[in-house]
């Protein structure tokens, strides 16, 4: 619920434009009109004004909150990671599926696994770290050397509403895109 409200708080410019110069200035104004004339009209007008102003006040406030990007924290970040097939289909993507993944554990140390299918060929070890970024934590990883070509940047962080993925930029493969969940066989 503190989510909520404080996602009224955080509305946009126009929002704020809307509510502040037009609606409540005319919602005043009918309540100013219904006190003097005692209007049944004026009544009718206020109450549905009313209405409408607070459900637009909730649907606005509803929305920006289902819709925001996820705010990470480091725990968000603990899990099993497999390749993402969803973005590119195909050969390559099975075989990156089933080639790496990784297992970031709750003592903030991380295992990049090189794999054939279930079998780990080559396991290479680090460490992880977060920095907050705009109200939300990216990760930093510190990997032992040598290490992948995989692990050799920093990985990028897209966050969506209600998850997010990180992207591996590979000298050999390009992006590689990884989603948390745990590996199955295909």
């Amino acid at each position: 619920m503190n989510n909520l409200i404080f996602t009224f708080f955080k509305m946009g410019f126009g929002f704020n434009f809307f509510l502040i110069f037009i609606g409540l200035p005319f919602f005043a104004l009918l309540l100013l009109l219904w006190g003097v004339t005692k209007s049944s009209v004026l009544g009718k007008a206020l109450a549905g004004f009313a209405v409408f102003l607070v459900g637009f006040i909730f649907c606005t406030v509803l929305i920006r909150w289902a819709t925001a990007k996820k705010e990470l924290e480091k725990a968000d970040y603990y899990g099993e990671y497999v390749v993402n097939r969803n973005y590119f289909k195909g050969k390559q993507a099975d075989w990156q599926y089933n080639s790496f993944r990784f297992k970031i554990k709750e003592n903030d140390s991380i295992y990049f696994y090189v794999t054939n299918k279930e079998q780990i060929v080559k396991i290479y070890k680090g460490t992880i770290s977060t920095k907050n970024v705009a109200n939300s934590a990216r990760l930093i990883l510190k990997m032992e050397q040598p290490t992948h070509h995989l692990l050799t940047t920093p990985p990028t962080t897209y966050r969506g509403a209600w998850d997010f993925y990180l992207v591996f930029n590979s000298p050999k493969f390009g992006n590689v895109f990884f989603k948390k969940q745990a590996w199955k066989p295909l």
